[in-house]
């Protein structure tokens, strides 16, 4: 049996972004618990030159919500401007695009394969089919953010688990 293109990129997505919203109210309340200042969590970097976890919690949603919308536009190009965001922004940002991908139909997205998508940044271009985008560049993407933004709340001695991270796996019905 074949696998859809909804099932390898939407179901996949809403797996990561559901773990993600569990990851960030277990953040939430162990910082509130813990008088851990939430605004120094946002701006915490696991090294000087990388960003902080404020831009990898918003990379989780770019890379699912925003490049699904960008598949079906035919371009994605990320924004360099990072905004500054406090964590429950932050937190709505993700339900935001964990709502996004909840509404996209199996057809709708099915229909998307063999579409050209361009990924543009500054000058910089690479054209992709959408399922080349969507599992060679968004999936990569998200997994590398989503782990940076888990491990930042780890670092913060937030109590979290590989399941944490992982979600709740599609098991047979």
């Amino acid at each position: 049996m074949a696998i859809s293109l909804y099932d390898a990129t939407v179901a996949s997505f809403t797996q990561s972004l559901n773990a993600a919203v569990g990851f960030l109210d277990k953040g939430l309340a162990h910082c509130t618990a813990g008088g851990i200042d939430l605004n120094e969590v946002v701006e915490t970097r696991l090294f000087p030159n990388m960003l902080p976890f404020r831009f990898q919690v918003l990379s989780v949603a770019h890379h699912t919500a925003g490049a699904i919308e960008g598949v079906k536009k035919g371009m994605f190009s990320p924004s360099t401007e990072i905004p500054p965001l406090d964590y429950q922004a932050l937190q709505k940002v993700v339900a935001d695009a964990r709502a996004a991908v909840a509404a996209v139909t199996p057809d709708e997205i099915n229909a998307l394969e063999g579409k050209d998508v361009m990924f543009q940044f500054g000058e910089m271009k690479m054209p992709f089919t959408a399922e080349g985008f969507l599992l060679s560049f968004s999936m990569p993407n998200l997994h590398f953010h989503a782990t940076t933004a888990y491990d930042i709340l780890r670092m913060k001695g937030v109590p979290l688990g590989k399941r944490d991270y992982m979600g709740m796996p599609r098991l047979k019905r």
